[in-house]
């Protein structure tokens, strides 16, 4: 049994770039991985998320799956971290909210540009997407949020490795980035 601290990732409705910023941290995460175990995330492909100490949540919540995911999180995780400007307060995605839904699906299938066979899928296997995009913590209680788009990278290690001490995290005003 590993004493380790489990962590784990996942992508909403974004661009995967939060996430990929973990990897930003360059050779630290060396040093990460001597400290943690991941349990859902890219780097495991691992599509559940068990018992976990942090879960790191990026984008914003735009469908079904993404609330499924979202509550299964809070659920699973003791501490849930929102890092990026799509999980902090709906980012690019949120722009569809000044649209209503079914304008922005007749743009996307029927009106869109260069579409041969204009339709609308009709897939069981696509998640019901919401009427509106969501920040995270309008679905969830959210424990840390990284603005940013992304986040740095220190902040990003400061925040993991001060959880990790069973620290408070903290950042100096010119660590926070809005960008």
């Amino acid at each position: 049994m590993t004493d380790k601290i489990r962590i784990a990732t996942t992508s909403l409705a974004g661009c995967f770039g939060c996430h990929m910023s973990i990897l930003d941290i360059d050779e630290r995460i060396i040093d990460l991985v001597e400290l943690v175990e991941f349990n859902r995330s890219p780097i495991t492909d691992i599509k559940d998320v068990t018992d976990c100490d942090v879960g790191i949540i990026e984008g914003a919540v735009a469908n079904s799956e993404n609330v499924e995911v979202l509550r299964d999180f809070r659920k699973q995780c003791k501490t849930l971290v929102a890092i990026g400007a799509c999980a902090l307060n709906g980012g690019i995605p949120a722009m569809r909210n000044q649209f209503s839904l079914e304008e922005c699906i007749e743009e996307s299938y029927i009106n869109g540009i260069g579409l041969d066979q204009p339709r609308i899928p009709d897939d069981a296997e696509l998640p019901m997407l919401l009427n509106q995009v969501h920040p995270v913590h309008e679905v969830v209680k959210v424990d840390y949020f990284l603005p940013g788009c992304p986040p740095p990278a220190d902040m990003i290690w400061q925040l993991l490795t001060d959880l990790l001490q069973g620290r408070e995290p903290s950042f100096k005003q010119e660590q926070i980035n809005y960008d």
